[in-house]
């Protein structure tokens, strides 16, 4: 039997340009989390995971998920944090809402190779897996990949995305969702549709049931002062944006794990019957 393992503990943790904490729930409804994150300062790595699949699929999906990327990334990058060995070149359209202040450097697009590379990669080890265990194209275990990669201190953040957890970002009092919902729902909307919706949880695409994804991504300056937040469903699927604004607002000045915990608290009793993760990186301030 699969035992549950948060992969990070919910511990400050220290990167070159800033503080990460994360903090997962299992909720109000659900009997086990399927949910995980992982924080590895080492490699400047943050991503959530949000698994699908019915009892301990979900839960064994997140965690290879996060897992298998992150070998991937640790097997291809030099000790200074630069990438190498990347095998291929993203699809131009997958790359949005590029920030206009990062420069298309060597550097920056073999990150940016590698980092689709190693989402590539987790996709087909889950892929492998489910196929293993007869599971047909289209079935088996899944799981959603969010997160945002710094593998320079000081260098652009390059955000993945496959699914319907997010990315947002506090900037000068202004919070943004940077990631956009992988969902047949969100897809009706961007097509004009304004009845008769499809439910908020039909995924368009995940990590595991098909051979191939196309992560979203995305290149940002980092920028003294910011938030970053990574979340599941559960949490942006209940919180309205403005009320998730005015807490992140206040976390500057306060503690990033009562921060954590006081949205997951939020979410739990607004409603929410999902598991809740909520990962936020406070970068520092200008010295």
């Amino acid at each position: 039997m699969y035992v549950w393992k948060q992969l990070s503990p919910s511990i400050e943790h220290s990167f070159p340009d800033g503080q990460v904490f994360g903090m997962t729930d299992t909720g109000n409804v659900r009997p086990s989390n399927e949910d995980n994150f992982l924080i590895d300062a080492h490699l400047g790595l943050i991503a959530v995971a949000d698994g699908m699949g019915g009892h301990e699929a979900g839960e064994i999906a997140s965690s290879e998920a996060l897992t298998s990327m992150a070998h991937f990334l640790r097997a291809s990058v030099t000790s200074n944090g630069l990438a190498i060995r990347p095998r291929s070149q993203p699809r131009l359209s997958d790359i949005a809402s590029n920030d206009p202040e990062v420069g298309w450097s060597d550097s920056t697009m073999a990150a940016m190779m590698t980092i689709h590379d190693a989402v590539e990669f987790a996709n087909q080890s889950m892929y492998q897996t489910n196929l293993t265990n007869h599971r047909r194209a289209g079935g088996g275990m899944g799981t959603t990949l969010t997160g945002m990669w710094q593998p320079q201190p000081g260098g652009p953040a390059f955000i993945f995305h496959v699914g319907d957890s997010r990315v947002y970002r506090l900037r000068e009092g202004q919070l943004e969702q940077l990631t956009r919902d992988q969902t047949m729902h969100q897809h009706a909307i961007d097509n004009g549709a304004t009845k008769n919706l499809p439910p908020r949880n039909l995924l368009m695409q995940a990590l595991g049931p098909s051979p191939s994804v196309r992560p979203e991504l995305q290149t940002h300056v980092v920028v003294p002062g910011d938030l970053f937040m990574l979340c599941s469903d559960g949490l942006h699927g209940t919180l309205e944006h403005r009320h998730i604004a005015k807490v992140l607002i206040r976390a500057a000045s306060s503690d990033l794990g009562a921060t954590c915990a006081q949205l997951i608290e939020m979410a739990k009793q607004d409603g929410s019957r999902d598991n809740i993760t909520v990962v936020l990186f406070q970068c520092k301030q200008q010295a």
